[in-house]
């Protein structure tokens, strides 16, 4: 297993981090705590989770299911300074939480002291924000998003509101490092200098969706994740399953799978998401690789990448999914996947 160093840190993350939204509902507390043994079995180190896990589905009755899943892991296997904890606060709009109130300093408070308990740790190592109070443009929002109403002057000051929030659970020795998620290139950027202007804590991980099937961390993020040491954390890298061949070109919805739970898994399955789909397949035939493996090594090789994370509801998937950290792409693999990409851009 490969490690990268996290931002301007000296943490030390796994090429793959465990995703853990389907414990608490689709996955029992025993299959989580199976799953994140072995994960460390094979040099994974690193757990994803967010205080409104698990995600399959949503529902206010299961929050919260998925921290404590992984805090009585924490708890019976005394194995707490072998893991990197990433955990996310809710913002504005989900119901779930707090009626939908945005992310403020009494919010924070409020979720990372239950985080705390509910994962059965003194500390957490990344604490991140899970979409910004202004919007984002993620979950395919991307194609209609506007944001002329957005006020520049009330949106730093949040920041800063925030930062200095954060500063103080830093200093209790709370949080170790905190991230971003679902932000923008212009987002990251004043966060960045805002901490830097005023002495607060640095976010040194952005989490955006990026795969085969979506890559819109490609131009302007990349290039502030390069000169500013701002990693990516990918989420959905095979896309809630589609880059695993298991839905059979839109023909087949295995029980228990993502699509069975939402069949338009949030607006990826389109009319175009098929023949992309075919097209990646069809890259792995001809270089005899799992197309499952071949979308995360691929994701892994990407110079921005700080860590790809990764879900699963049974062994045997984890199994395939870890084995992708032992697969070398070869340079023709690595040209037919970008030619794939200029015939299938974006296809949701």
């Amino acid at each position: 297993m490969r490690y990268n160093t996290l931002g301007k840190t000296d943490l030390k993350v796994s090429a793959l981090c465990l995703g853990s939204m389907t414990w608490g509902t689709q996955n029992s507390t025993a299959e989580g705590h199976a799953q994140i043994d072995m994960a460390l079995d094979h040099g994974i180190n690193f757990i994803d989770t967010a205080e409104m896990y698990p995600t399959t589905p949503l529902s206010k009755e299961t929050q919260g299911n998925t921290e404590r899943v992984i805090g009585e892991w924490v708890a019976s296997s005394g194995r707490r300074d072998e893991v990197v904890i990433a955990t996310k606060v809710a913002g504005e709009g989900y119901m779930n939480v707090r009626d939908g109130a945005p992310i403020s300093p009494a919010t924070i408070r409020a979720a990372l002291e239950t985080s705390l308990r509910s994962l059965q740790t003194d500390y957490i190592d990344l604490y991140q924000l899970h979409w910004p109070n202004r919007g984002s443009y993620m979950f395919r929002k991307n194609w209609h998003y506007d944001p002329t109403g957005q006020n520049r002057e009330a949106t730093l000051a949040d920041m800063h509101e925030i930062l200095t929030c954060l500063d103080g659970f830093q200093r209790e020795g709370k949080i170790r490092h905190v991230g971003l998620s679902n932000e923008s290139a212009w987002g990251t950027a004043q966060w960045l200098r805002i901490s830097e202007d005023h002495g607060l804590p640095r976010m040194v991980s952005t989490q955006n969706e990026y795969s085969l099937l979506c890559r819109l961390f490609d131009t302007d993020l990349a290039e502030l994740s390069h000169n500013e040491d701002v990693g990516l954390l990918s989420f959905s890298p095979l896309a809630c399953g589609l880059l695993t061949g298991k839905y059979n070109g839109g023909t087949v919805t295995p029980p228990g799978s993502r699509k069975s739970i939402g069949a338009d898994l949030g607006g990826r399955v389109t009319p175009r998401v098929w023949p992309a789909i075919a097209a990646y397949q069809q890259v792995a035939d001809e270089f005899d690789l799992d197309i499952t493996q071949m979308s995360l090594a691929w994701a892994m090789t990407r110079p921005f990448m700080a860590s790809v994370i990764f879900g699963a509801t049974t062994l045997p998937q984890l199994e395939t999914a870890i084995g992708s950290a032992n697969i070398t792409l070869s340079d023709d693999v690595m040209n037919m996947i970008e030619q794939t990409h200029k015939a299938h851009p974006m296809p949701f």
